[in-house]
């Protein structure tokens, strides 16, 4: 691996211009915008316009006069060309949770005759809390299984599974699933698939048309930006479209919403998924964060992700066995996503003793620091500078007073 120059870096760096547009506090080194995204600069003008302008005098003449009804179109639509959908397959609405309710009833729909919904032991907690529920509600034997290792679960794919439910970049440790791969062996076998795109979408190009995933779902909040709580998102490949109807069968999912009809007809579009009203200030940010997207280059933004991440293991290289800790992040790029794990002892006081020194990273119990490399708005220069930090923090063992080690309820 070629010893990478952080000076030199962020003078070549074809993404550094992206920075000045998001506003960044000063002494903050930001490594968790794979849990929350910095604010772009433009979101806050564009927020106050729609409380003022849009809400405040033309009411609710906006919802035609702005554009407010086609919102989870077209922000959907500016995700997809993220993600590698194909036209007016991807909407944004509720929430990560809710989406995937809506995906997998769907796909156990779509597959009668098989019970079992494969995932991982360490997919993201609430992808099996919400399984566990979808199949505790269909009953009729449905059950979630669990592989305990990414390698375990091409043995897995049995004639009774119904569905593969798994996240392409693990929340934990960074490692990134082969798509294509994992997906053609799942439609071997008959199985339909399903991605959770969380730790993806905004950091990496993802090809889920030439992957022929069937359904996804993923975040707004996290690489793009879109703020907390933002918007989450669902993909529903065009063959699957008017194959099923979703259980919450809210109006904005009819075919004819302002028809108001007594009973539900469900459109035959991706518009099925959508489910109640809009939060609209959520997706006008949401919207807004999207507009600079435009002008990414998605093979520059991952080439910079792997090198920040490259640069901060190769730095940490030089003292992580002194200090017991131990990368838990595939070295190898095209297994990882954009962010660098490690396991270690006092991990959650190492934390906060590095988020006091103004390097916020984040803490996943039981035992892994994290942190997120954001290539849009992270430098060369402050991931050196982190790792000084850190080392500074482990060697005088800063981490050890009293105060970094009460427990927060959020962290």
């Amino acid at each position: 691996m070629t010893r990478i120059n952080a000076t030199q870096s962020d003078a070549t760096d074809p993404l550094r211009h992206f920075r000045e547009r998001f506003d960044l506090p000063d002494g903050v080194i930001y490594l968790d915008g794979n849990s929350l995204g910095a604010l772009p600069k433009t979101v806050k003008a564009r927020v106050a316009h729609t409380i003022s302008e849009e809400w405040g005098t033309q009411l609710i003449r906006s919802w035609n006069t702005a554009g407010w009804v086609h919102l989870p179109q077209k922000v959907g639509g500016r995700i997809g060309r993220l993600i590698g959908a194909q036209e007016n397959s991807v909407v944004a609405a509720d929430s990560t949770s809710i989406n995937l309710f809506k995906v997998l009833s769907a796909a156990l729909s779509l597959n009668p005759g098989r019970s079992k919904i494969v995932s991982e032991r360490e997919n993201f907690p609430t992808d099996l809390y919400i399984a566990e529920g979808v199949a505790r509600q269909i009953g009729q034997g449905h059950r979630l299984v669990l592989a305990d290792k990414p390698a375990d679960i091409p043995a897995m794919l049995a004639d009774d599974v119904a569905v593969l439910m798994l996240t392409h970049v693990n929340y934990r440790t960074g490692y990134r699933h082969d798509m294509a791969a994992i997906t053609k062996a799942a439609h071997d076998k008959g199985i339909l698939v399903i991605w959770d795109l969380a730790h993806s979408a905004g950091a990496m190009a993802v090809d889920l048309a030439g992957a022929d995933a069937d359904f996804a779902i993923g975040c707004g909040y996290k690489y793009l930006n879109g703020g907390p709580g933002a918007p989450a998102f669902l993909y529903v490949n065009p063959r699957h479209h008017g194959g099923f109807r979703q259980p919450l069968s809210g109006w904005f999912g009819h075919r004819a919403p302002f028809a108001f009809e007594a009973s539900y007809a469900p459109s035959n579009s991706i518009d099925q998924y959508l489910c109640g009203t809009p939060s609209v200030l959520g997706m006008v940010a949401m919207d807004e964060a999207l507009a600079l997207w435009d002008e990414v280059d998605m093979d520059a933004l991952r080439a910079k992700s792997v090198a920040l991440c490259d640069f901060f293991i190769q730095e940490v290289d030089s003292f992580a066995g002194e200090f017991g800790l131990t990368l838990v992040t595939p070295r190898q790029a095209d297994q990882r996503g954009s962010q660098v794990s490690y396991s270690c002892d006092n991990g959650y006081a190492i934390m906060q003793a590095l988020i006091a020194r103004g390097v916020i990273g984040d803490f996943r119990a039981p035992d892994i620091i994290r942190f997120g490399f954001t290539p849009l708005y992270l430098s060369f220069a402050e991931v050196s500078e982190a790792v000084a930090i850190l080392r500074d923090i482990l060697s005088t063992r800063a981490w050890d007073a009293p105060k970094y080690k009460v427990r927060e309820a959020v962290t």
